[in-house]
């Protein structure tokens, strides 16, 4: 005959099955738990890595200011080029949307350095704004610097542009200087680019006298 299980003994072995059950949710949710926390730090520390920081301007102790007008009085090559750029655009009935801009300059010489003197930004009424460089920028081969203007700073606006001046030591292929509007704010977002336009060479007088200015406004 089998034996009768008490009221007692059942309530103890439903103890024990709630605490069974307590403890495998556990053993599985804990390691995704801290699995998902690693992930996201993981996520957090590649978003980090490529959030934009300003360019590294030459020291005087890294590159002598004797040696600088030496390079730039007898620079070989060198450019000024306009770059247009938008710090808003108009849509619907003339309403603005607000952009971000990255100004890319981009040394295409896969054996020498060039040196990036002035990133000057300019407002749609031909206003200077900012002269982002304090000190020249030396752009190795195949190097890259930007400038990033936040999409709440629409000082330039629609027709922002960067008079950008570089030159070289010796002859160099010309850099890829372009300006990047993009904004992921709306539904579908927007980006597109604005290539730069060489409109005067940097001639080592110029250079050598400081930075060159833009032409004068037509009357």
């Amino acid at each position: 005959m089998a034996k009768r299980i008490t009221p007692q003994e059942a309530d103890a072995f439903m103890r024990q099955l709630k605490t069974l059950v307590i403890a495998g949710v556990l053993l599985v949710l804990v390691p995704l738990i801290f699995y998902a926390v690693y992930l996201d730090k993981r996520l957090a520390t590649f978003e980090e890595s490529l959030s934009h920081s300003p360019p590294d301007e030459l020291e005087v102790d890294d590159f002598g200011r004797d040696d600088l007008k030496h390079l730039a009085a007898n620079a070989t090559e060198g450019e000024v080029v306009y770059v247009p750029a938008y710090s808003h655009i108009y849509h619907g009935s003339g309403e603005p949307y607000l952009l971000t801009i990255t100004l890319s300059v981009r040394n295409t010489s896969v054996n020498d350095a060039i040196v990036v003197k002035s990133v000057r930004y300019f407002d749609t009424k031909g206003k200077e704004v900012k002269s982002y460089l304090e000190k020249p920028v030396r752009l190795a081969a195949l190097g890259t610097t930007e400038v990033v203007i936040k999409r709440e700073d629409a000082t330039g606006g629609s027709g922002a542009n960067f008079l950008v001046e570089w030159f070289a030591n010796t002859p160099v292929p010309q850099p890829i200087i372009e300006a990047v509007m993009i904004d992921t704010n709306s539904q579908h977002g927007i980006s597109f680019v604005g290539r730069g336009k060489v409109i005067s060479q940097a001639s080592a007088g110029d250079e050598a006298q400081g930075t060159t200015e833009p032409p004068p406004a037509a009357p």
